[in-house]
């Protein structure tokens, strides 16, 4: 159900019911792009069923779903279409179009290839924790996350939305976890990860299903490379790889997470199985990111500054 997590702190203040929140997405609902129109982005549903609610409630979690459509246009296409305008501006006019002409032509080249272009879709799952006052967004990256922020905003009134900072860094307590072998009580260290220095030189050295707990590892720390990720199993249930900007990536649940749901859905419905897939992940997700953020000191409060990597950790004797 979640392959990446970015998460976020809900302002204070924000408490509107299910109902209310239905009816705001329901106003920016996802519409397809129109003939001349580059993107398009708006809500739809999580169940994947036409005509169903934007908003699922499964055990008090809200599910939702944006959609963004994008059309198509390789770069070498406008590139031809505008030398072709330019050109037969030229043969005409007897002049070469200048700097911003060849703007406005190449602007106009897009308007002209819009309506033939090809379209891609991609859509996002969102889910919110009303109870924890939490938002987490399935995007592989910041800028993925940031579309789906925005929409939400625009969408809901009142709703304000900060990235949760904890009192120290990630990539401070992934360098003391490795050097010291000792992870927090609900935390393994896994077999992967990526160091990066921070001079110059910008470095990388990266472990794939690779031990960690070696010297190698910690002579690279001590000698000024810092974690930017790495893997971790949490409770021995669901394993994940932390970036250094508190990312949750490669999301996935061990064996005995979802024990016995395979016969389970073989008899229930695709409505049973979306319900029951939605209430096993996010209850063992809203226990993982308490965890995650009490592993990093706890949340920063406002006006205190994070702790970082300042200097090169001693390699235990």
């Amino acid at each position: 159900m979640f392959k990446n997590l970015i998460v976020y702190r809900i302002g204070p203040g924000w408490s509107p019911s299910a109902a209310q929140v239905e009816a705001s997405l329901a106003k920016a609902s996802f519409i397809e792009c129109g003939a001349t129109q580059a993107i398009s982005a708006g809500w739809t549903w999580p169940r994947g069923t036409a005509h169903g609610p934007f908003i699922e409630a499964v055990g008090g979690q809200w599910l939702l779903k944006l959609m963004v459509e994008q059309k198509v246009l390789p770069a070498a296409v406008v590139k031809r279409r505008t030398e072709e305008m330019a050109k037969h501006i030229e043969q005409t006019t007897g002049r070469k179009p200048g700097k911003r002409q060849t703007r406005e032509i190449k602007e106009a080249a897009v308007l002209a290839l819009l309506p033939l272009a090809f379209t891609k879709q991609a859509s996002m799952n969102v889910w919110l924790n009303p109870g924890q006052h939490l938002l987490m967004v399935d995007a592989s990256s910041p800028a993925r996350a940031d579309e789906v922020v925005t929409q939400l905003v625009k969408a809901l009134d009142g709703l304000s939305i900060t990235l949760v900072q904890t009192a120290q860094s990630p990539a401070a307590a992934m360098s003391e976890w490795l050097v010291t072998g000792e992870p927090p009580a609900a935390f393994s260290v896994d077999r992967e990860c990526e160091l990066k220095s921070a001079d110059e030189m910008k470095s990388v050295v990266r472990y794939s299903r690779h031990a960690l707990d070696i010297d190698e590892v910690r002579q690279h720390i001590a000698a000024g490379k810092v974690p930017t990720k790495l893997a971790l199993t949490w409770q021995g249930r669901v394993s994940f790889l932390l970036t250094e900007t508190m990312q949750i990536k490669k999301l996935a649940f061990l064996d005995g997470v979802f024990e016995g749901q395979g016969s389970s859905k073989e008899r229930a419905g695709k409505d049973e199985a979306f319900d029951a897939d939605a209430a096993i992940a996010t209850g063992e997700l809203s226990r993982l990111i308490p965890d995650l953020i009490d592993a990093l000191g706890g949340e920063q409060a406002i006006g205190e500054s994070v702790a970082l990597v300042t200097e090169s950790l001693p390699v235990p004797a």
